[in-house]
């Protein structure tokens, strides 16, 4: 608001000290979203405010995050909690988490920035840059990872404010200052831990992980921060680098980068080490450590799928693809779920989906593995990593069977899509379990002698010790449990042991 005369305190709801905590203690109790909007809006409203000191300034920004971290991690445990919230909630509290990230990140920005101009009153709160920095550096990886929560798009914006904090945090010699982040909770951090966090998740490819494989990935990097290596040169161990003064995601050292002064190389360095030794201790023990420090429990399973593919990353030779890559331009017709897989083989009458289910893909590249596509149009928030889809090649009569394995929004309604192919000729049919019949499809392999095959059911539907039994072609076949191989949300493949004889 324009002020006719100066001097005097701030033409703002939080200048008067005792209102601002009035204010913050008197936030919606029992709704965390709603709070967050509010501390959102006050974010910005602070930050952009005309009048204040910067001193008052600073410690309002804190305040206010101090008072929705509560809330934003009451938010993040419900996003990832084992039973699944509805549609609605679930976008609901990602937009929640992710604005107030973004609202804080902002903030925090503009006032490091005052600092970086030389604002009046710089030196009179410069004991509190440090804290300034880490929570600057803290705010802006949460929201990139809360991007990668939906598979993007990434805003680059947001990477170029996280470098030039962190550039800034060098400059005045404060990279390496430990604070202790929050008030009344454990823990402390330096600029450069929160740099390398943001720069190492990033580099971790979250776009093939699930959400929750995702978040676990987060807190087991922040365990293993400090045995990375940072260096404003390549070598022999750095396996990415960034640039500080661009606005740029950490990127593989392929080749060496063009060497000016804001280049950052890192990489796994020991971690790596701690990485495979925790691997082989949950291997034999089947426990997780309880020197990892996750915050929460996992089972062993998905801390080692994690680790595994950490680990797979972190090394210093890139992934090698199982299968050669040919680049290709073509169409493909697809079909997505447990619903979708079974409209398109023909078992399904509740659907029409040669004229609405079916989506058209552009395919970029093929390989024995499987397909990489372009998705011109997103349709829905069905398509994420583990989604199981059904998939007609152009000019092609029989559907193959995949499942999403990388997803990576780039704006525009666009995605780009990693897909494995698991079976080339699926085959649905009706399965007796001895108290339903229920529907399913065998995954046809290239090995039919074998003696065992994968079929894909609803979930639940795979018991332990329990038979399926199905007649096809004249032919009666049993089919005795394994295990289940593989899971979504709509969907499990099993694998079972096949017995058939003739009728």
């Amino acid at each position: 608001m324009l002020k006719l005369f100066g001097g005097g305190k701030p033409d703002h709801p939080m200048a008067d000290p005792r209102e601002a905590r009035r204010l913050l203690d008197d936030l919606p109790a029992h709704d965390p979203v709603k709070a967050l909007e509010e501390l959102s809006h006050w974010f910005e409203s602070v930050s952009m405010a005309e009048g204040f000191k910067l001193e008052q300034r600073v410690q309002l920004l804190l305040q206010i995050d101090e008072a929705g971290q509560p809330r934003a991690r009451k938010l993040a445990r419900e996003y990832f909690a084992t039973v699944r919230p509805s549609k609605v909630q679930e976008n609901r509290l990602w937009k929640g988490i992710h604005d107030y990230w973004s609202h804080a990140g902002n903030a925090f920005g503009r006032a490091v920035d005052q600092f970086v101009t030389g604002a009046k009153g710089a030196d009179a709160v410069k004991a509190q840059l440090p804290l300034l920095l880490v929570r600057a550096l803290r705010s802006i990886s949460q929201q990139i990872k809360w991007m990668h929560m939906r598979y993007g798009p990434v805003d680059l914006s947001a990477w170029g404010i996280f470098n030039r904090v962190y550039g800034f945090a060098e400059f005045r010699g404060l990279a390496g200052t430990k604070v202790t982040v929050y008030p009344g909770l454990p823990g402390e951090s330096t600029p450069q831990q929160e740099f390398l966090k943001g720069v190492v998740f990033s580099a971790s490819s979250p776009d093939a992980l699930l959400p929750i494989e995702a978040d676990l990935a987060e807190r087991l990097i922040g365990d293993f921060t400090p045995k990375f290596a940072l260096s404003s040169t390549p070598g022999p161990e750095m396996s990415y680098w960034t640039d500080l003064n661009q606005n740029m995601a950490p990127q593989r050292l392929v080749r060496p980068p063009q060497q000016t002064p804001t280049l950052r190389c890192f990489g796994a360095s020991a971690a790596l080490a701690e990485v495979n030794a925790h691997l082989q201790k949950i291997g034999s023990s089947r426990q997780v450590p309880s020197a990892l420090n996750l915050g929460d429990a996992y089972e062993p399973e998905i801390v080692m799928d994690v680790l595994s593919h950490l680990a797979l990353y972190w090394a210093l030779e890139p992934p090698e693809r199982k299968h050669p890559r040919h680049m290709v331009k073509s169409r493909l017709s697809v079909a997505h779920g447990y619903d979708g897989l079974l409209g398109v083989l023909g078992e399904s009458e509740s659907l029409d989906f040669e004229s609405t289910a079916v989506e058209s893909w552009i395919v970029e590249n093929v390989s024995a593995g499987g397909f990489g596509a372009i998705v011109q149009q997103v349709k829905g928030d069905w398509l994420k990593v583990g989604a199981l889809i059904a998939m007609r090649p152009e000019g092609g009569n029989n559907w193959v069977t995949g499942i999403v394995r990388r997803v990576n929004k780039v704006g525009s309604g666009q995605a780009r899509v990693g897909i494995q192919s698991i079976s080339k000729a699926p085959v649905a049919g009706s399965f007796w379990t001895g108290v339903t019949t229920e529907k399913g499809v065998v995954l046809k392999t290239g090995e039919p002698d074998s003696g065992e095959v994968r079929i894909v059911l609803k979930p639940g539907v795979f018991v332990p010790g329990q038979n399926l039994e199905s007649e096809r072609g004249g032919r009666f076949h049993v089919y005795m449990p394994q295990s289940v191989e593989d899971k979504g949300d709509d969907f499990e493949i099993a694998r079972f042991r096949e017995m058939i004889r003739e009728n």
